[in-house]
């Protein structure tokens, strides 16, 4: 997650000739993590499955530590390229936490556990652009505290960054009193194989993800994740919604700072930072009170849909709150932004517990590393193509038809659409236990 506004920064580094420019370089900064993190997830995954989940987690924080604090430092546009690039390659920890949270609880409880990794991406995603809002630029925002002539004054973005990785210090040292799951649920249930014929012989899971044993040799058999329909129909359903997700992230915030004459909403980006730290509350609350007893009652598959559907509407209503000013289009754009990351964060959850329930326990980490290849790749699109969309949707403002950002909304609520007609049968198969 950015630890400072992209706008705001492409913004101070003079590479945007034009206001309306901004947005399509800002894409390019946020694409060029998720360029990284396709390139390595599964690697990473493999790793995990190999050497354990907790080694890759501590080594990727390790990386946000110091790529994060180096973002912070960038004083040209290629600088923030490169260390997104790089903290993307060195970061393999979305695929071997998510394998994390469902083995480290009972059956019972795994879709809490499932919830609470999204809701942490979900927050993260909410909370990192809010702590940019606050902090980015502080000889600006609070002479008073930082002079002109202060470090934070030549870089106004580090501040936000040094908030995130010493909070990433403060999860590295709790890190260390985190147990490994690896082998928590088979360990017991391959009696006399060696790790060699683990290695390098097949095996297939069934639904609970334990090993089954080859008739013929009494040895293991391992699945080809590519040819098992329900993981690799969640993980494209995943992939469309994540697009959606990102590319809404990256509009919204460069919408909400965008000028009146241009269809967004003159917010400051403290003010931005206000709006997304209220929706990381709400969806906190969400997340935890309300998903697992939904998710219980309905079903992943049932909650995502619903969640899809309610979604669209909404977009289409962001346009026209263009229109309002003060309090009332202060209390819209907060409900709206609390409703709509909560419909975006009970899809992902919904697609991710389909996807852990799809296959072996040791295969899991390969299995998320699929899904953050896959989903990063349509990550990295998104931002750009985003940035590229709202930077066009500006130039037309009197178009007659879907003028300026009505345009922009239009195209997410295509995508979510897809998506939706994605999460239904025959595409998307659910596992049925045996």
């Amino acid at each position: 997650m950015y630890g400072s506004s992209p706008s705001a920064q492409i913004k101070d580094l003079h590479v945007a000739k034009r206001e309306e420019d901004i947005g399509f370089y800002a894409g390019f900064v946020g694409a060029s993590f998720m360029v990284g993190r396709a390139l390595t997830s599964l690697l990473w995954g493999m790793v995990a499955d190999r050497y354990g989940r907790k080694p890759v987690i501590v080594l990727s924080i390790i990386s946000v530590i110091i790529f994060n604090t180096l973002f912070g430092l960038s004083t040209s546009y290629w600088m923030t390229i490169t260390t997104r690039l790089l903290l993307g390659l060195l970061n393999g920890l979305s695929g071997p936490i998510k394998a994390y949270s469902i083995e480290v609880c009972r059956e019972e409880y795994q879709a809490l556990g499932a919830t609470l990794v999204s809701t942490a991406w979900g927050i993260g995603l909410i909370v990192g652009p809010a702590i940019g809002g606050y902090f980015a630029q502080p000889a600006e925002k609070y002479p008073e505290i930082f002079s002109q002539d202060s470090f934070f004054a030549r870089f106004p973005y580090f501040l936000p960054c040094i908030c995130i990785s010493l909070f990433a210090v403060g999860v590295l040292i709790a890190s260390v009193w985190l147990p490994e799951t690896l082998h928590k649920h088979n360990s017991d249930q391959v009696k006399g194989v060696s790790i060699e014929d683990l290695e390098t012989t097949q095996y297939k899971p069934d639904f609970k993800g334990h090993i089954g044993v080859h008739e013929e040799s009494g040895l293991p058999r391992k699945e080809n994740l590519f040819k098992n329909w329900p993981l690799m129909s969640s993980i494209i359903v995943y992939c469309i919604f994540s697009l959606h997700d990102m590319a809404y992230s990256e509009i919204f915030s460069l919408w909400a700072v965008s000028g009146k004459r241009y269809g967004g909403l003159s917010f400051s980006t403290k003010d931005v930072g206000e709006i997304l730290a209220i929706s990381g509350l709400g969806l906190l609350l969400f997340q935890t009170l309300l998903y697992p007893p939904l998710e219980k009652l309905v079903g992943p598959i049932n909650s995502l849909r619903l969640a899809a559907i309610l979604s669209i509407p909404l977009l289409v209503a962001y346009p026209f709150m263009a229109k309002m000013s003060g309090i009332p289009l202060m209390l819209i754009v907060n409900l709206a932004s609390v409703l709509k990351n909560t419909f975006s964060v009970t899809i992902v959850t919904g697609l991710f517990i389909l996807q852990n329930i799809a296959v072996a326990q040791d295969q899991r980490g390969a299995a998320n590393g699929i899904a953050v290849t896959t989903m990063s790749i349509f990550k990295a699109i998104a931002p750009a193509a985003g940035g590229a969309i709202f930077s066009w949707a500006q130039k037309r403002q009197h178009a007659s038809f879907l003028p300026g950002d009505q345009m922009v909304f239009f195209i997410l609520n295509v995508v979510e659409f897809i998506g939706l007609l994605l999460s239904f049968k025959p595409f998307l198969v659910q596992r049925c236990n045996n």
